[in-house]
């Protein structure tokens, strides 16, 4: 196995087994829940230490505890030299673990770049702002309109105003 001997693999098995929370568990895999069978998969890939890691969204179905550890296994990975790439839906995932995201639609590459230059594309975070009487809004919008790198939108109520703003840019003013 990988030009493993076989103590070599048992004992690489059973330090992943137990590291992601396996070890001991001698139950048939057919009734191993969703996460534990991430957990299995992810061990098997790591068998070999291979310096470069495929992992298709591999905290799907598991827990929020299993999940940060599997985050947190993965960090140890890329600290340790191995080169991983991940596909995943959460976007706090790829936030938390990319050095570059590529976000691909219809099988094309439609945005590459860091998290932050990502997020600055896409105009950085979004500030609402609800007012208290809806003869305000006009106001409102022309005091938001300053700070905000997109329309400021206006909810049906006309009460509720929304629109992009680059976090730490400015403050939002008293006056609002």
């Amino acid at each position: 196995l990988f030009g493993l001997t076989v103590a070599e693999a048992d004992a690489r098995a059973g330090r992943l087994l137990t590291q992601l929370g396996l070890g001991g568990n001698h139950n048939r895999i057919s009734t191993f829940s969703r996460g534990m069978r991430q957990r299995l998969g992810l061990a098997r890939a790591l068998i070999n230490d291979p310096a470069v890691l495929f992992l298709d969204e591999p905290t799907t179905g598991l827990d929020p505890r299993s999940r940060l550890s599997m985050w947190e296994l993965i960090e140890e990975l890329g600290a340790d030299g191995t080169t991983v790439l991940l596909t995943t839906q959460y976007l706090d995932e790829a936030d938390r673990l990319a050095d570059r995201i590529v976000v691909v639609d219809a099988g094309g590459v439609i945005a590459n770049g860091t998290a932050d230059e990502l997020k600055d594309q896409i105009g950085g975070d979004r500030l609402s702002v609800v007012i208290a009487d809806a003869g305000n809004a006009a106001r409102a919008v022309m005091a938001l309109r300053s700070l905000c790198t997109s329309d400021v939108v206006v909810d049906d109520t006309g009460r509720g105003l929304s629109a992009s703003i680059r976090s730490g840019d400015r403050m939002v003013p008293s006056a609002i």
